[in-house]
């Protein structure tokens, strides 16, 4: 397995949890969770930068680097919950995007077949194929339902002569019969792409989107319910895939293609944990982190929290929980 380890900036764990080789299957089976950085920003259209997103989200932090995270609410710890490995960063290689997408989505597959969970640090919204195929290799083509946050649907087709790039891989994704266009949920989507011809398409594949008109109308919550319902039908498993643009950009300014009225930072974080508290959710990707258009680390810490969340959640699913918070979006069972 082809790695780097530092290949953008210093070579740091997720918040100083220890590390491990994806060569070594034995240490990988005593892991629940595998953090997989995806330094690769080759398929940006817009504002570049977020091969340096796997570094930010590792580190950025103002408690120490100890491995320990307690969730005030839910009175977890999923860093010692869990037993939470990080693989450092995939060999990704500027220009040359299938080469490194091949390289990424091996690593996804010996983390999933080693019966961990990959949480992908990106990167671009290009290495969702990666992810989410690599999952599917282990689970079952077609088995595996998508949760997708996001601005943009990101199934276009051809993009400057290109089939790759981070406005295509849910529409690669669907073609290849890794996942299934009717077991699509996307939450979020808003402004002024794709265009008619993109949107039949996704018609055609049944795919289920809640624009942010239909979460502003009916709430997220109930959106989620519905979602929920979906994603569990005929797959046995679901991979969370967060493009953190799916929130508004005063909330995360450090991302390529920002499109403002997005949902708040609060929102997001409720979603994700009760994402990971309710549902199999097998595989996680966290994307579109761009640090040189962020301002003080305010998207780098939300990723941050984002990871953390699905952790707390992830954690409460194979434990039990001690606290209930009483969110009206954590209410509902256990799946």
């Amino acid at each position: 397995m082809t790695r780097y380890g530092p290949q953008f900036g210093p070579d740091i764990t997720f918040l100083g949890v220890d590390r491990v080789d994806l060569d070594d299957a034995a240490a990988l089976a005593t892991a629940d969770v595998v953090v997989v950085g995806a330094p690769f920003d080759g398929g940006t259209s817009h504002r570049p930068g977020t091969r340096f997103g796997p570094m930010a989200i590792r580190q950025t932090d103002y408690l120490p680097h100890d491995g320990s995270r307690p969730h005030l609410a839910l009175r977890v710890d999923a860093l010692q919950d869990l037993k939470v490995l990080d693989a450092g960063d995939v060999e990704m290689p500027p220009g040359h995007i299938e080469r490194s997408l091949g390289n990424l989505e091996e690593a996804v597959y010996a983390v999933a077949s080693a019966g961990a969970v990959p949480l992908v640090l990106g990167g671009d919204h290009s290495i969702a194929f990666a992810d989410a195929k690599g999952l599917a290799r282990h689970v079952g083509f077609g088995k595996v339902s998508m949760i997708h946050f996001d601005a943009h649907a990101d199934t276009g087709d051809i993009e400057f002569g290109s089939l790759w790039g981070h406005g295509q891989p849910m529409r690669r994704l669907i073609e290849s019969g890794a996942l299934r266009g009717d077991r699509f949920l996307q939450l979020g989507l808003r402004g002024y792409w794709p265009g008619p011809e993109t949107l039949g398409w996704m018609a055609e594949q049944n795919m289920r989107s809640f624009e942010m008109a239909e979460i502003g109308k009916r709430g997220l919550g109930a959106c989620l319910d519905e979602a929920f319902e979906i994603a569990l039908d005929e797959c046995d498993a679901v991979f969370l895939s967060v493009d953190i643009d799916v929130c508004d950009p005063g909330h995360a300014p450090g991302t390529g293609t920002p499109e403002p009225g997005g949902l708040s930072a609060r929102e997001l974080l409720d979603a994700v944990r009760r994402i990971c508290m309710e549902l199999p959710v097998a595989g996680i990707d966290v994307v579109e982190v761009s640090p040189p258009y962020d301002h003080a680390e305010i998207t780098a810490f939300l990723a941050n929290r984002v990871c953390l969340e699905a952790l707390s959640g992830l954690a409460v699913r194979k434990h039990g929980i001690s606290h209930d918070p009483a969110g009206p979006l954590l209410e509902g069972r256990t799946r």
